[in-house]
């Protein structure tokens, strides 16, 4: 192993030597943020499905793999560095009963390399690690510093030392057997990197499957982020099978891989903060490597993907910044700028006549609201306008798309425009959305003055086609926008309300009623759209060419 290590060093001396820059290949190494945030791992698995083991290190600025050290273990789990305990079944926690593996440690400096370190950590009992840019050995794990003072003394070298807030353990899953510690500081994060067999990565976590490496930055004093790093076309390849269904016709699949491509390298990185280039949900593209049961990348998923290599959109010679897709647009794309606020010239709407040759399922769907759920969804996003009394559309785009969504409540009107207009509607909760943004509300319409007050309860439209009928039995018409009726009550009046407080609303018991077509934003290429396409014989450049105005291949 200890050669296999240098010949690592040397494979990555070549190639950092023979790059042009390190942004030049940025492009074609891509870092996906499995956790994160709110997901974050005290301590997280991996297992080499290949059967091999694992390389330690870590990728620098240009995302070059530094090899550091090795195991042979092909099962191992990475954990915060401080006090760990380990339960009965293996499993790690910060706190709670079991096996307890404690930050101080008996430490002893001055190590060239991984394997001279190791050599002494063995006949310790001990494991090496790399602390502050050197390899030391490091014996027993503590919970005390006067506990490792004594083992210390009764070793007759080294001192205590404690695991610092941004260290990373590495042990033998479900077990005390620390294989390896990491610690820069924060400079630079674990990284592992399984062996691989005939040119190829395959590793478990959290049941799926990836290509490529791992890397695990640690937010000081607390868990750890989970990132997999990989080239481009591998990560491709784990992209198309879960944002378009791997058996589907091959020139379909072909246009996906170039949208996934070609998303994947915009400029702009989403969550950048964190340190990585893709999310692996849809709020970047869904994303599950080599996948798991039965969700996996197929033949024809890979092959597409392999017959498109390096393939991406560009509009007037740069790079598309933005090849969005969505499932179905329910008849028609739509203006970005409508949608999204920003104007794109590769990004135009166009009715799509493509959609209505294929059965897609749930292509109509119909979704209702009571007003005190309407009521609660607003207040829960923070729009403040009281009891919700009437929901309309109050502008569509040249598309036939919705543009601009008024609410008018008790206390306040609100309009929201673009995507904003789907968006509103959904609820966690109740479980409810709205599916795209090509819908109408039922019954819906601005207030006007034509509303119409019986008794200061009953609304009417208004006046016009209406008849009464006498007490001697004579059906008449009114005529003119006022009268008086007769009730229980005595006379009232009955006349046209012009912006009164009594409205029109898009329901007459209490609920608002949705109905549409097609499933997300309406923006960029439709998948069910390009399904349609492939299967009457279009190839992947012209589903491309229709979904995306003027743009070339290359």
């Amino acid at each position: 192993m200890k050669k296999k290590l240098l010949m690592l060093f040397f494979v990555v001396t070549f190639f950092a030597l023979s790059a042009v820059s390190a942004s030049a290949l940025s492009d074609d190494t891509v870092v996906v943020g499995l956790r994160y945030g709110s997901t974050t791992m005290f301590s997280a698995n991996l297992e080499n499905s290949l059967g091999g083991g694992f390389t330690f290190g870590y990728f620098d600025d240009g995302r070059y793999f530094e090899p550091l050290g090795w195991t042979d273990e092909t099962a191992i789990s990475v954990t915060a560095a401080g006090d760990i305990y380990m339960s009965g079944s293996g499993t790690y926690s910060s706190d709670g009963d079991g096996t307890y593996l404690g930050p101080w440690h008996v430490q002893i400096d001055g190590f060239q390399d991984y394997d001279e370190a190791l050599n002494m950590a063995e006949s310790y009992g001990g494991y090496p690690a790399w602390v502050d840019w050197g390899y030391v050995v490091r014996v027993g794990c503590y919970g005390s510093e006067s506990e490792a003072e004594e083992a210390a003394s009764q070793m007759g070298e080294g001192y205590a030392a404690k695991s610092s807030s941004t260290g990373v353990m590495v042990t033998v899953t479900r077990t005390a057997h620390v294989l390896f510690e990491f610690d820069c500081g924060g400079v630079f994060d674990l990284a592992v990197q399984p062996e691989e067999k005939e040119g190829e990565t395959s590793t478990w976590f959290k049941g799926y499957k990836y290509s490529g490496a791992f890397e695990y930055p640690r937010v000081t004093g607390g868990n750890l982020n989970v990132y997999n790093v990989l080239d481009l076309e591998s990560y491709v390849k784990g992209v198309i099978p879960y944002e378009m269904n791997g058996s589907w016709p091959m020139e379909a699949l072909k246009a996906q891989a170039v949208c996934a491509r070609t998303y994947a390298c915009r400029t702009s990185k989403h969550r950048a903060a964190y340190g990585f280039d893709m999310c692996n949900t849809t709020c970047c593209q869904v994303y599950y490597g080599r996948g798991s049961g039965a969700t996996y990348a197929t033949e024809q998923s890979d092959a597409a993907v392999e017959s498109t290599a390096g393939e991406r959109l560009y509009y007037n010679g740069d790079l598309v910044q933005d090849a969005v897709y969505h499932s179905s647009n329910g008849g028609a794309t739509e203006d970005v700028a409508n949608v999204w606020g920003s104007e794109k010239g590769y990004l135009k709407g166009k009715a799509d006549p493509y959609e209505s040759l294929l059965s897609i399922p749930n292509y109509n769907w119909s979704v209702t609201y009571t007003a005190d759920e309407m009521t609660w969804i607003l207040d829960q996003k923070g729009y403040n306008v009281g009891t919700v009394r009437n929901v309309y559309v109050s502008e569509y785009t040249p598309m036939g798309n919705v543009k601009k969504l008024t609410i008018e409540g008790s206390r306040d009107t609100l309009t929201v425009s673009g995507d904003t207009c789907r968006t509103i509607f959904y609820s966690s909760t109740y479980q409810k959305s709205v599916k795209s943004m090509r819908f109408s509300i039922n019954g819906g319409g601005p207030s006007g003055t034509s509303s119409v007050v019986v008794n200061g309860s009953t609304t009417l439209d208004g006046l016009d086609g209406i008849s009464v009928i006498s007490g001697s039995g004579k059906i008449s018409r009114l005529d003119g926008n006022s009268a008086s009726v007769i009730s229980s009550s005595g006379v009232s009046g009955v006349s046209t309300s012009s912006g009164g407080s009594v409205k029109p609303t898009s329901s007459n018991n209490g609920t608002f009623t949705i109905t549409g077509t097609g499933s997300g934003h309406n923006v960029g290429m439709s998948q069910y759209g390009a399904k349609a396409m492939a299967e009457n014989g279009y190839d992947y450049e012209e589903i491309l060419e229709f979904y995306y105005t003027d743009i070339t291949i290359g």
